[in-house]
């Protein structure tokens, strides 16, 4: 499984980025195929497994990393 995580770096969202990034590889280590960081702008803050959305902050409200890593595992 490969997952990207698209942050906004103006909006100082990339240390979330990078805390969800270890806490993947943490949990699920050699399971994954990549996590990629793709910085970006707008206040973006979007998570999708092999292309699949599975977190968006505009429509989450929050950025819960403990959630994430749960709904990735799904």
């Amino acid at each position: 499984m490969h997952v990207d995580i698209e942050y906004c770096v103006p909006c100082g969202l990339r240390d979330h980025a990078i805390d969800l990034q270890t806490a993947l590889l943490d949990e699920y280590g050699r399971d994954l195929d990549g996590v990629r960081l793709t910085p970006d702008h707008g206040g973006v803050f979007r998570v999708a497994a092999d292309g699949e959305t599975v977190w968006d902050k505009d429509e989450e409200g929050s950025i819960d990393v403990d959630a994430i890593v749960s709904r990735i595992g799904e």
